[in-house]
């Protein structure tokens, strides 16, 4: 899928390399979007990758003293859903960042990489927007800051030129009597893309709207406001009558189109309806549209830190070793530059417990622990695995002892076909090192990355539970 992957240890390495890629080279962190848009042809002509996940310092989540936020370029989803300062201060795009994907997709997508691909259906962007947030660019040439109003100019399309990077994401925080809420309808509970998506900041001077931001996805090219309902909210309460008259100007501003997931007039009707949600919750101050405060992440006991440093930049083409290691045992690899993590570890390792089912990060099959954290092997480029700790399903059971999970799985007659089952094993395994004692919802949602056609998935839920009395 390609030819070179540079990992640097520098930004200025990074920024020259881009230069000099001449729009053939492309910057890649979580991959989750990039892979598939190469497979898939959507990005043609990309040649090289680089891979900016050893950087140092772009990971950070901060309030600066003027009182604006920064979000760093390898901030992940999950780092935004768990994070106590945007719950707070901006709770919209907190609910965003949960919504996307399953925890394996959070813990390796990134905001950055969600705005660049410039999809009116991504689930950040719309909150971003409502926030009124700014892209930092950076280049061997310098820097400059663009609203996001001026950053998209058509479907996944920007602004941002071939030689620049995004470094940063900063919006202004929202003061203490703002209140933001984000409303997505999907065709499923998880794992899902966007039908129609509401973001709604107000500012309130008591009971009364001071200003509005009313923002809606997946209805136009891009994402967009909603101005005239801005507008009307300014200076009323938050009554059923202007409730229900928001929603309907929000409606005809929508400009959607009829597909595969809904119709044009569908679309406009559900952005009435979720405009009202939104307005309702935050009137009532409910939490239907909240984030939960602590959010399964599936990266264990602590959050894991992706730059693990390497001594050195490394440029992986074909014959450059890839070393890593694997359940604790290192490997050397020859080949596989230009493979996903999946194939490295079934081809190359030949470990064969991680299965591909849709090679897509849709169905959790490919799940293992990288640094510490459950991803989706198929949605890694595999030089990531250098210098990384990787450890698969055949690393779970230790001294010729199973896991706890795995035990669960035996006792309770969780296994059928067997194919789904490894994915399981190991976001179980995960959930567990996270919360010993965790509850049938958190199990749950530890799941929504993983899919089985044989069960109802009662057995399987049985088997975390009774794994965690095993302990």
């Amino acid at each position: 899928m390609w030819e070179t992957y540079l990992t640097p240890i520098s930004l200025t390495e990074t920024l020259d390399m881009l230069s000099r890629g001449r729009g053939q080279a492309r910057i890649v962190a979580g991959a989750t979007d990039l892979i598939l848009e190469l497979e898939r042809g959507v990005r043609i002509g990309v040649r090289s990758l680089i891979d900016i996940t050893r950087l140092p310092d772009l990971d950070h989540i901060r309030l600066d003293d003027r009182g604006w936020v920064h979000l760093g370029a390898l901030v992940t989803h999950n780092q935004v859903a768990g994070s106590t300062l945007i719950q707070e201060r901006a709770s919209a795009l907190a609910r965003a960042c949960w919504e996307v994907g399953a925890p394996q997709i959070r813990n390796r997508a990134t905001v950055a990489g969600n705005v660049i691909t410039a999809s009116p259906a991504n689930d950040s962007i719309t909150p971003l927007m409502a926030l009124g947030a700014q892209v930092v660019l950076r280049s061997s040439r310098g820097e400059r800051t663009l609203a996001l109003d001026s950053f998209y100019l058509g479907v996944r399309k920007t602004a941002m030129a071939d030689d620049e990077m995004l470094t940063e994401i900063v919006l202004p925080a929202p003061p203490p009597s703002a209140r933001s809420a984000f409303v997505k309808l999907a065709l499923r509970r998880a794992q899902a893309i966007s039908v129609v998506n509401v973001a709604v900041l107000l500012d309130f001077d008591g009971d009364v709207v001071a200003r509005a931001a009313v923002t809606l996805g997946s209805v136009a090219p891009t994402i967009i406001h909603a101005s005239s309902a801005e507008s009307y909210l300014a200076g009323k309460e938050l009554s059923e009558q202007v409730l229900s008259e928001t929603g309907s100007l929000a409606a005809r501003e929508a400009r959607p189109i009829d597909d595969l997931r809904g119709s044009a007039e569908y679309r406009r009707e559900m952005v009435r309806v979720g405009v009202m949600r939104a307005l309702r919750a935050l009137r009532n101050r409910g939490t239907d549209v909240d984030v939960p405060r602590r959010p399964v992440m599936l990266w264990g006991r602590e959050q894991p830190r992706w730059e693990r440093k390497l001594a050195a930049s490394v440029l992986h083409r074909q014959g450059t070793p890839i070393e890593t290691t694997i359940n604790g045992r290192g490997y050397v690899f020859s080949s596989g530059h230009d493979k996903t993590l999946l194939r490295l570890l079934r081809e190359e390792a030949e470990l064969i417990g991680t299965k591909e089912g849709c090679a897509e990060g849709e169905c959790g099959a490919c799940t293992v622990f990288l640094d510490g954290a459950a991803v989706m092997s198929c949605m890694v480029p595999a030089p990531r695995a250098h210098g990384a700790e990787i450890v698969t399903v055949e690393g779970l059971a230790q001294d010729g002892r199973l896991h706890p999970i795995q035990h669960a799985f035996i006792e309770q007659g969780a296994v059928q076909c067997g194919y789904c089952t490894p994915g399981f094993l190991m976001s179980g395994a995960k959930l567990l090192e996270e919360r010993p004692k965790p509850t049938r919802w958190e199990i749950e949602q530890s799941l929504t990355g993983n899919l089985c056609r044989c069960t109802g998935y009662y057995k399987i839920l049985s088997a975390f539970e009774r794994a965690a009395e095993l302990g």
